[in-house]
């Protein structure tokens, strides 16, 4: 297995290896079907720089039957260490998002967004409710205990860690119909995404500051060098030279998603993720009038990034 980039975070507890260990688990499926990555990782190691995960994103449906949404994932980091630290609406998608932040700051940030289905029209929240109804039982507050008693209980790690995996690696519903996907794509790109990959992560995220010499110091090199190496990349760079945040992304790849067809199962190939870059500038502390890194996001750099998963 490869050795994921969370496992140089300086752990201090066991609930914090176990966070660690979790996030390489998720980065091994998400870089074994995400070719780019690799490509990246190549063009670090050439290089001799460092590869820090800045975030990691996930995406959600917000119903009521069943109750699901951001505290379905949510819950599982914040029994580890996280807590919320900002909130982001995009009413012209019908989204939410919270990000999340762990103590230590050497864990990625989380952003996890949720789809407000009461706001699609009629015949898309059919659709997403037919298929929701058949939704697994949410993680059991066992589970969420035996999470927070880690320090505790040590011992549980092994046994929890592909427990806790599949909330995120298992489709959390039966496979949609093709003619679905292929219906509630016309109406949000977003909607169908989750319909097909569920909990699965998004992205990850280099963060281009740990990157540590002069060849790859910027988006702009870094961006040079994975089109250099045959990495399809995303056409403009959210946010200006010196700006707070900029960021950009590969192209999204294609995987091959379960779905039914004429009561078979069969698959269709569907985009599944990319892999985003992010720069983080100086910003000044209101509080304090120091300057410090920017560690948050903007909401109109994040609504052109939910972009790059369009099918087209």
């Amino acid at each position: 297995m490869n050795v994921g980039p969370h496992a140089a975070i300086a752990v201090s507890s066991p609930r914090e290896q176990f966070c660690a260990r979790l996030f390489d688990r998720l980065w091994e499926t998400y870089r074994r079907r995400v070719a780019y990555v690799q490509a990246y990782e190549e063009v670090i190691r050439r290089a001799g720089a460092t590869f820090v995960n800045d975030h990691i994103a996930f995406r959600t449906f917000a119903g009521q039957q069943p109750h699901v949404g951001i505290a379905s994932l949510s819950r599982v980091f914040e029994a580890l260490g996280y807590r919320a630290s900002g909130s982001y609406h995009f009413e012209d998608k019908q989204l939410s998002a919270i990000h999340y932040q762990h103590a230590n700051s050497q864990f990625p940030k989380l952003f996890i967004s949720e789809l407000k289905v009461w706001e699609l029209p009629s015949a898309q929240r059919e659709v997403i409710g037919r298929v929701i109804r058949s939704h697994r039982p949410a993680i059991s507050e066992e589970i969420l205990a035996d999470l927070a008693r880690l320090d505790q209980e040590p011992a549980a790690a092994d046994a929890l860690l592909p427990q806790v995996a599949a909330q995120f690696e298992d489709l959390p519903w039966q496979p949609p119909s093709k003619a679905d996907v292929l219906a509630l794509n016309d109406v949000s790109q977003y909607a169908a995404w989750v319909l097909v990959h569920g909990y699965n992560v998004n992205h990850f995220t280099s963060l281009v500051n740990s990157h540590g010499v002069p060849a790859l110091d910027d988006l702009e090199k870094t961006i040079a060098a994975l089109a250099a190496a045959g990495v399809p990349m995303k056409r403009e760079i959210e946010g200006a030279r010196g700006s707070k945040l900029r960021q950009s992304a590969t192209e999204a790849v294609k995987i091959d998603v379960p779905v039914m067809e004429r009561g078979s199962p069969t698959t269709l190939s569907w985009t599944y993720a990319y892999f985003e870059l992010a720069e983080r500038n100086l910003v000044v502390d209101p509080t304090t009038g120091q300057k410090v890194r920017f560690e948050g996001f903007l909401g109109p750099q994040a609504t052109n990034l939910f972009e790059m998963t369009r099918v087209h």
